[in-house]
């Protein structure tokens, strides 16, 4: 199958074709403004289905709108009209098509145009009026909020917000690529004229914000956003794509003595905090139990071995670890612990616990096992 795509560098079409490619659709035609009509009347004539997503939203005159929203379409259509191509095409239009304003008259005249052709002409079209997208490779200070503020707040430059209380409708790349596709593998989300993304994201300006300020906060506080929420764990990749070549990296606070080294690696508000525990030779680290609070060890380096014991018991439960092979402790509640290097080499341990640790109310208390 030879897909054409216009708008071939823009942020939803770069997007496209990297999954495309994924998906071992290979034989793409891709036009864009470096081409010239000589290149699109050919591609017209090979191929199979056109993802029509070139476009202008930010001209510098407003009688651009038309030249490149209906312009273009129709020249598309002209194009393959004259091949005799009757093959499938989708066009990716606004929600502003529904607003009497020079873009969104601009867009519907598109979608007219688009689908006359295919009435007249037994064409299979999709019309896809899109809200605003985010996702990585939107470009920022351009038309769209959510990239502009990512960038910002990802490089330490001032974000304007004017109306935190402004209610945004949007859509993820990831989704928007997905149901693209579905709609080339004849499985659009179609509903008389026109198609939907299945999955639209309302959410105020003011909390997209907070949220990304949130993100870049976690650095410090090592507290990992809400993934179970799909908005947040959307716009947490989105914004992760907007941080500087050189600031993927941040610094964790070591606590160090002559035992070893303890450090927090991340904190959650519902699934506790995960902890990298390193334990020098000869070295036994614990002896506390707890009340609620219980934990699991995993031995990823070196060797040791973890003794339990029930506070109200003499007897002592051993469980020798190893990185030769990678199992789970499960530190129970109501028993007594310790974890001893038996090697070598320094032993290091990751360590979850159910809760985040508080300095207030600990819930540790020493006993030797």
């Amino acid at each position: 199958m030879k897909i054409l795509i216009t708008g071939s560098n823009g942020f939803i079409a770069k997007n496209l074709i990297a999954e495309l490619r994924n998906r071992q659709y290979n034989d793409l035609l891709l036009f864009n403004r470096s081409k010239n009509l000589d290149d699109l009347y050919e591609y017209c004539k090979e191929a199979d289905f056109v993802f029509h997503l070139a476009g202008i939203n930010r001209p510098k005159d407003e009688s651009e709108f038309m030249e490149g929203n209906f312009g273009l379409t129709s020249l598309l259509i002209d194009r393959l009209k004259e091949n005799n191509n009757n093959c499938p095409v989708l066009v990716t239009s606004s929600i502003q098509a529904e607003l009497d304003n020079p873009y969104g008259r601009s867009k519907k005249a598109g979608e007219d145009l688009l689908l006359d052709y295919g009435e007249e002409n037994e064409v299979k079209t999709y019309i896809y009026r899109l809200p605003n997208v985010f996702g990585k490779w939107c470009k920022p200070n351009y038309n769209s909020a959510v990239a502009t503020f990512c960038h910002n707040i990802a490089n330490d430059l001032p974000v304007k917000v004017n109306d935190p209380s402004v209610l945004m409708n949007l859509a993820y790349i990831d989704d928007v690529i997905n149901e693209l596709i579905n709609a080339l593998e004849g499985n659009a989300n179609q509903f008389e004229q026109r198609c939907e993304i299945p999955t639209i994201h309302k959410i105020k300006l003011g909390k997209i914000v907070e949220l990304l300020q949130s993100f870049k906060k976690s650095r410090e506080n090592r507290l990992i956003p809400n993934m179970s929420d799909e908005f947040t764990k959307k716009l947490y990749s989105t914004y992760l794509s907007y941080l500087s070549k050189d600031n993927f990296n941040y610094s964790l606070e070591k606590h160090v003595d002559n035992r070893g080294s303890f450090t927090e690696f991340i904190r959650t508000i519902d699934r506790g905090q995960v902890s990298v525990n390193v334990s020098k030779p000869g070295i036994t680290k614990g002896d506390h139990w707890h009340h609620t609070k219980n934990e699991k060890f995993f031995v990823v380096s070196g060797k040791g071995v973890i003794r339990f014991r029930k506070i109200d018991s003499e007897e002592v439960i051993e469980y020798f670890v190893s990185d030769d092979e990678f199992e789970v402790i499960d530190i129970p509640v109501g028993y007594t612990h310790n974890i001893e290097n038996l090697g070598d080499t320094d032993m290091i341990t990751i360590m979850w616990a159910n809760e985040l640790f508080d300095p207030e109310r600990p819930d540790t208390y020493y006993l030797e096992v």
